[in-house]
């Protein structure tokens, strides 16, 4: 997370755009992003079957929504067919995926007691 905010707020903040410096926090940001993925499918690994069914589930539903809401919603906005300006705002798919895993987890979770 740290090296998200960094890579979001460094540029403009802390650096004043120096591309050596940016491109640091974008190698950092990348080399955090491996590490989530790499302790991801280790804890994934580890789960029982039941455990990993609902997890798997759930991250296929989150992603799935995120393509679903993200295309439309990118193409919506490049041609100015929504009222607001989203323009390639990753934040906001980010929120909509992890709301949709969350919902989905806690059903699964929930559905196979």
């Amino acid at each position: 997370m740290a090296a998200t905010l960094l890579m979001a707020f460094g540029p403009k903040f802390l650096w004043n755009k120096a591309l050596v410096f940016t491109l640091l926090a974008v190698g950092l940001d990348i080399a955090v992003g491996v590490g989530m993925i790499r302790a991801n499918k280790k804890y994934i690994a580890e789960l029982d079957e039941l455990q990993r069914k609902v997890q798997l589930n759930s991250l296929g539903i989150a992603m799935g929504v995120g393509l679903i809401a993200g295309v439309p919603l990118s193409a919506m906005d490049a041609y100015h067919l929504i009222p607001f300006h989203v323009h390639a705002n990753i934040g906001l798919l980010v929120i909509i995926m992890g709301l949709t895993f969350l919902v989905s987890f806690l059903y699964g979770t929930w559905r196979y007691r």
